[in-house]
């Protein structure tokens, strides 16, 4: 008679079998949503920006852009572009930011096209100068 016992009893091992498949089974699942989720981008929609703008406004109101961006409306509409998409701001505004009483329509335009191309995980390339004066 040997009195050698098995290294895992044989309970022990059946209790880890579901929780290491729940396991898999779970990091599977969010494989699979961050993949769709992915692949079901859209682009935003001018009611998105609308409502993205006027929170921008409110910071901007309440200072949590600084003094600068309460000094002049134009300057508060350049600080509103910023927050509203650093990145398209920089692209489009960045090395010439709006001047007083200065209304760009082709500059708004290419700002609208890169937030357009930004949400959708686009290259921003080719966007400033993707619309002419004429």
């Amino acid at each position: 008679m040997s009195s050698r016992s098995p290294k895992h009893p044989p309970h022990r091992s059946l209790r880890r079998f579901p929780s290491a498949c729940c396991l898999l089974v779970l990091t599977l699942a969010l494989l699979f949503a961050s993949a769709a989720a992915k692949s079901s981008r859209r682009p935003i929609s001018d009611n998105e920006i609308r409502q993205k703008k006027e929170a921008c406004y409110t910071d901007v109101e309440n200072g949590l852009w600084g003094w600068v961006c309460r000094s002049s409306p134009t300057e508060k509409e350049n600080c509103v572009l910023r927050c509203l998409s650093p990145e398209c701001y920089d692209l489009i505004y960045g090395g010439d930011p709006l001047e007083e009483g200065e209304l760009d329509y082709v500059r708004s335009q290419e700002y609208k096209y890169c937030m357009h191309k930004s949400s959708l995980g686009e290259s921003l390339d080719g966007v400033k100068g993707s619309f002419s004066y004429s």
